[in-house]
This record gives structure tokens, C-alpha cells and sequence, in this order.
């Protein structure tokens, strides 16, 4: 069972799930359920930053936590004025089952998500692999592939 912390998520809140290594992004559109950008067998944005694009899914939080920790992470309400709660949900519902381009760099799950709820795509975690790119770029990315292989085998043999 995934560990939840902070309060419930309320419809158009942007929720992260804390994966190893990176964190996966989604929209919380109600009922237990979260829109989110992932590959096309939907078992994690990170596989898709080798393919080029991603599917837009409306899938139960719990199924995309998949036994990891989440929170809501509204993060830059503080500095950005988000869009109503009903625009952000009815623009992630519209766009359930899109194929989109996917870039680490540009495209990713958080840009996504912040670009629902925001209107303007942001990424700390772009940053943050610059940093550590700069840091040991080559070990940091060993370490995702090995993490998107793991995880599209522990699936698969679900």
C-alpha cells in the first residue's frame, strides 16, 4: 500500500509519486482517479524518454502509485496564479488517450502536469539531472534505464 502524506487530493491538484531516483507527475481529476503522461504499455514516463512519445491516461491513483509514496504537490501556487480546479480537470479529461511528444528535457510527465495546471510546463527535475549530469551523467543514466527495466519486467510478469 502506497504511503500517502499530506492532505487528500482535491480535483486539478498536481500529485507526485515518489519513484527511485525521479518522481512521476499526474493530475488528480476525482474519484480516486489521476490523468497522467506515461508510455504506451503505461508503466512509467521514464521508459518513455527513449521512444519519443507518450499516451495520456486516466488511471486509479492507487494503480499509478504502484505501492510508492505520493503527496499532492501544488508547488508553484505560491508564485503562479493556477487555473480554476474545473479548467484543469476538464483539460486533462479532454485529453485522455492523446499520443504526445516526450522529452526528458521538454515533454516529460511534470510538464505535463504543470502546464494543466498552470498554463507554462516546469520541470525541477530537468534541473536537477543537469546537475547531476554535470555530476556523474553516465551513472545517473544507467541507473534510470536499469530503474524503467525494472519496473517494465515487474509488470509484465504481473
Amino acid at each position: 500500500m502506497p504511503l500517502v502524506s499530506g492532505p487528500p487530493p482535491q480535483p486539478g491538484d498536481l500529485i507526485e509519486f515518489i519513484r527511485p531516483l525521479y518522481q512521476h507527475w499526474g493530475i488528480y481529476v476525482g474519484d480516486g482517479y489521476v490523468v497522467h503522461l506515461t508510455d504506451q504499455e503505461g508503466w512509467s514516463s521514464l521508459s518513455s524518454a527513449f521512444g519519443g512519445s507518450a499516451v495520456v491516461r486516466k488511471e486509479r491513483l492507487e494503480d499509478v502509485a504502484d505501492g510508492c509514496s505520493y503527496k499532492v504537490n501544488n508547488k508553484y501556487d505560491e508564485k503562479i496564479q493556477p487555473y480554476p480546479r474545473e479548467k484543469v480537470v476538464r483539460a486533462a479529461l479532454e485529453l485522455v488517450g492523446r499520443t504526445m511528444p516526450y522529452s526528458v528535457t521538454s515533454a516529460n510527465c511534470e510538464h505535463f502536469a504543470t502546464e494543466l495546471r498552470y498554463g507554462k510546463g516546469f520541470s525541477d527535475q530537468v534541473a536537477n539531472a543537469a546537475l547531476y549530469s554535470a555530476v556523474g551523467g553516465g551513472i545517473f543514466a544507467a541507473a534510470l534505464a536499469t530503474i524503467a527495466v525494472v519496473t517494465r519486467n515487474r509488470r509484465q510478469n504481473q
